[in-house]
């Protein structure tokens, strides 16, 4: 991800909504909407590639972001959106869309979904996947685990997660999109030995990710980096006495090559932060 706002969790209960489980009222929200205004840069490149690039998926009635639990992201839907079988790679949280149009320039062969909530952020995606002609890419702006919950089983090749918003207060951390809902949709959603990239450059969120995924045994971590983080969390007003905090070895990746190095990521090696890679296969 970047700056922008990432995608809503999934509720309070930890059940996603599916054709066969009613959906379910969600109490607790990862992103916070911001202003959806676009400038005339923005409006303009809306206006001309929305018709080709943004999918127009059915939503619950009456709530924003949503994917109607009667959807089927399947394998027909994909071939009669991108025109081929090729291998899937959806990015949870695209920002303005860097990442994933660099990896569909580079990838011509693979199809590419990108999701994001922030229409600023989805119009920048649209903007460069017109200007690129980029025929394996879409974009939605939709809410992430409700994508996820309609996936047909095995679909996705890989899922992406880049730099998701920390919420770096502690009574916020219930916020973060990586939770243990949302992973058991995405290892579902993968092909067996698919992959879940992860990358943040927050201390705490890097332990918060080791803490959902890490115990799960329907992933292994086969990260081959070995770095040492605090074992207690801090907030926003005690990150400073992380240094002081008993530490412990975990496990994690050399950074993925396929990642552009974007501007955010770049301001956060410039203050100093730590960039944690993280890659899950799915078992």
């Amino acid at each position: 991800m970047n700056d922008s706002p990432s995608m809503p969790a999934p509720s309070a209960s930890g059940t996603a909504p599916t054709a066969d489980r009613p959906y379910e009222h969600r109490e607790l929200m990862s992103f916070v909407r911001r202003s959806s205004r676009l400038d005339k840069r923005l409006q303009k490149a809306w206006d001309n590639y929305a018709d080709t690039y943004l999918l127009d998926l059915p939503q619950v009635g009456g709530r924003e972001l949503s994917v109607s639990p009667d959807f089927n992201f399947d394998h027909a839907f994909v071939k009669r959106t991108w025109g081929n079988s090729h291998p899937m790679i959806v990015e949870i949280g695209t920002g303005q869309g860097e990442n994933i149009v660099a990896a569909a320039q580079n990838n011509p062969d693979v199809n590419f979904l990108a999701l994001e909530v922030y229409r600023p952020g989805v119009a920048h995606a649209l903007l460069k996947a017109g200007k690129y002609e980029l025929a394996n890419l879409r974009v939605a702006e939709v809410n992430a685990p409700d994508l996820m919950a309609v996936c047909e089983t095995g679909l996705l090749n890989e899922v992406w997660t880049f730099f998701p918003d920390p919420w770096p207060k502690t009574r916020h951390h219930k916020r973060r999109i990586v939770q243990a809902p949302l992973a058991a949709e995405v290892h579902r959603a993968l092909k067996t030995d698919g992959l879940w990239r992860i990358a943040t450059d927050i201390e705490d969120y890097a332990l918060h990710v080791h803490e959902v995924m890490d115990g799960r045994d329907d992933f292994d971590n086969i990260g081959t980096r070995i770095v040492s983080l605090p074992t207690e969390h801090v907030s926003k007003g005690t990150a400073d006495t992380a240094a002081s905090l008993p530490h412990a070895d975990f496990t994690e990746s050399e950074r993925f090559d396929g990642r552009v190095l974007t501007n955010f990521e770049k301001k956060g090696i410039d203050a100093g932060r730590v960039i944690h890679d993280f890659t899950y296969r799915a078992r």
